[in-house]
This record gives C-alpha cells, sequence and structure tokens, in this order.
C-alpha cells in the first residue's frame, strides 16, 4: 500500500470518526435549519478539486459516484435520523444503530476505495468518493430539512431559526 492509499484510508477513518462525534453531540444541542443545510453547503466547496486536470473524471462517473450516494449510503441516515421537539425546541433523536451503521458504512467504503484504486488513479478515486458522500450527505440533509419543516410547521419559526 502506498503512502497516498494509506493517506487516503487515514482521512476515510478520521472523516468517519468525526461525523460519529459531530452525531453523537448534535444530540444534546437544538437542530437549527442552519445546522441542517450548513454541512452540504460547506461540502460542496469541494468540487474545487475538479478545477485541477488530474482530478477529473468523466460525467458518467460523477452521475454514478452521486446516485450510490443517494440512493444506497443516505438511506440508512435517513432511517436512523429522527427529529423531536423537546422545550419548544427541535433535537435529534440519539440512534443506537447509527455508530454502527456508520462504521459499516467507512469499512464499505475502504473496501470498495482499494477496488476501484485498481482502475484509476488516487485522486480520480478521490473525487468519486467525494462525489459519493457529497450525493449522501445532500439526500439525507433534505430528508432533515423536510421533517423538520413538518414537525415545526410554523413558516415563522423556521425563518427565526435561520436567523440564529
Amino acid at each position: 500500500m502506498g503512502t497516498a492509499q494509506i493517506t487516503s484510508l487515514l482521512v476515510s477513518v478520521l472523516a468517519g470518526s468525526m461525523v460519529i462525534f459531530l452525531r453523537l453531540r448534535a444530540s444534546n444541542r437544538p437542530t437549527t435549519l442552519r445546522k441542517i443545510m450548513i454541512p452540504p453547503l460547506g461540502m460542496s466547496t469541494g468540487f474545487m478539486m475538479f478545477l485541477a486536470p488530474h482530478t477529473r473524471i468523466p460525467w458518467s462517473w460523477a452521475g454514478i459516484a452521486f446516485l450510490v450516494g443517494a440512493v444506497f449510503f443516505s438511506v440508512p441516515l435517513i432511517r436512523t435520523t429522527q427529529l423531536e421537539i423537546r422545550d419548544e425546541v427541535v433535537y435529534m433523536k440519539r440512534s443506537k444503530a447509527f455508530l454502527w451503521i456508520i462504521i459499516g458504512m467507512l469499512l464499505v467504503r475502504v473496501l470498495l476505495h482499494d477496488w476501484v484504486e485498481r482502475y484509476i488513479t488516487v485522486v480520480q478515486s478521490a473525487g468519486v468518493f467525494f462525489i459519493l458522500a457529497f450525493g449522501m450527505i445532500l439526500v439525507w440533509r433534505m430528508a432533515m430539512l423536510r421533517a423538520f419543516l413538518s414537525l415545526t410547521g410554523d413558516k415563522r419559526a423556521v425563518s427565526g431559526a435561520v436567523n440564529k
């Protein structure tokens, strides 16, 4: 295993650990519209990597990666993310299954990454898996947004959450 592959693996494990930590912390703090929307917006800046020619991939690969993330990887996250109102504020419920789902998804990602890197360069596989992750995060957060809006029901409360 080369340095680039080891670095990629370490980044994946670090990112997975960060997701677990942030999710556990999120259940203790109120959820707002801003907290739901910032991750996909912030992550979208990663598309700048494709300005570098050696990271570019065919559109078909990007579409497939996005669909795999949106269809297969987002579903377990959507199913384990429940919002509830406590003390007139929206919170995420802590799910025991979430930790195992994240660990399982990380393992699948690492195994897929090794397989994909046999056929494309390390930087191209980074681009493919970034798009896969973006598809997953975007669809998951859109489902959270829909749940948040249906739970609050009051458009003024939602707009107030944006300004906080």
